[in-house]
């Protein structure tokens, strides 16, 4: 099922999956049991006011936001610590919302206001140049490939060609793959706040998928990657095994080894080759720039190269 109908339909249970799964704090490391326990407590403290205001998780704004803070500020005790983490916790989930695309900004970014991204929130994390071409010669099929290797080549070259969300690749059909062009392309679907794109699929990538494409001919409404006997889409713990085996294949080790390891690795391959923050955040789906800016900051530094 799609994740963001699930953040709609049940908010609070999708919350507790997130903790769980793929949150962390600006560590990078993932939250303790007792601190997913009180972020679910706070997160569901907050639904409950804006379920009051008949508005969601993908509507809400900053005015919302303010007047939670105003009710709570009348039943807690002055000098506590307790306002600024509910506005870490709501920057936190807007954050994943903007990127997940189910929201187009973050107003809880907007009360903070911050003037540039914290020192302590996570970096993102990417392949550099070097893993970046060992990623991509992975990717080059061998004769020796059976169905399951073929697949998993094909989405990480996708991925990584491509840089498109791991939800956005589970949504995609055969159709929308054009390999046989002179500017083969992948077209991607309006999704949330992101708007419909199409985008060209790079040399190291054509190899993989026209393999796939060519042991695996269906209706072209069929999914390009559907779940291992099935016609389902492939579920995300699935396309998370599968990336992080190809990085462990090619020596690569970080803290974060899932499919938003290689969105943010063309990201930033994009902006080496002097594409703008604009155009780099048009060809991932994105209306904010926050995320390319990030990637951006990371070239200047010593040691990111």
């Amino acid at each position: 099922m799609d994740t963001n109908f699930l953040w709609l339909s049940e908010p609070s249970d999708t919350y507790r999956l997130w903790q769980e799964t793929d949150a962390v704090g600006a560590d990078r490391k993932p939250f303790s049991a007792r601190s997913r326990v009180q972020h679910a407590a706070m997160f569901d403290r907050f639904l409950r006011h804006i379920k009051e205001k008949s508005v969601s998780v993908a509507t809400f704004d900053a005015a919302h936001i303010e007047s939670f803070f105003n009710e709570m500020d009348r039943r807690t005790a002055p000098g506590t610590s307790t306002r600024l983490r509910y506005a870490k916790m709501l920057n936190r989930l807007c954050r994943h919302l903007v990127d997940i695309g189910l929201r187009s900004s973050n107003p809880a970014a907007e009360l903070i206001a911050y003037d540039r991204w914290p020192e302590n929130e996570p970096q993102p994390v990417f392949l550099d140049p070097a893993a970046d071409l060992r990623l991509q010669a992975w990717t080059t099929p061998s004769a020796s490939d059976d169905p399951k290797m073929q697949r998993n080549r094909a989405i990480v070259a996708l991925l990584a060609g491509t840089g498109i969300s791991a939800g956005e690749l589970r949504q995609t059909q055969l159709r929308h793959l054009v390999i046989d062009d002179v500017r083969p392309n992948v077209y991607v679907p309006k999704r949330g706040a992101r708007q419909e794109r199409r985008v060209t699929i790079p040399a190291f990538a054509l190899a993989a998928l026209q393999r796939w494409t060519d042991s695996h001919k269906s209706d072209g409404d069929a999914l390009l990657f559907p779940a291992p006997g099935g016609d389902n889409a492939i579920n995300d713990v699935l396309l998370g095994v599968i990336v992080n085996d190809a990085l462990e294949k090619i020596g690569f080790a970080a803290l974060d080894m899932s499919p938003r390891i290689l969105r943010n690795t063309f990201a930033r391959r994009q902006l080496l080759a002097g594409r703008s923050n604009e155009d780099t955040s048009r060809m991932l789906g994105l209306i904010s720039h926050r995320t390319v800016t990030r990637l951006r900051a990371t070239i200047s530094e010593p040691g990111w190269a």
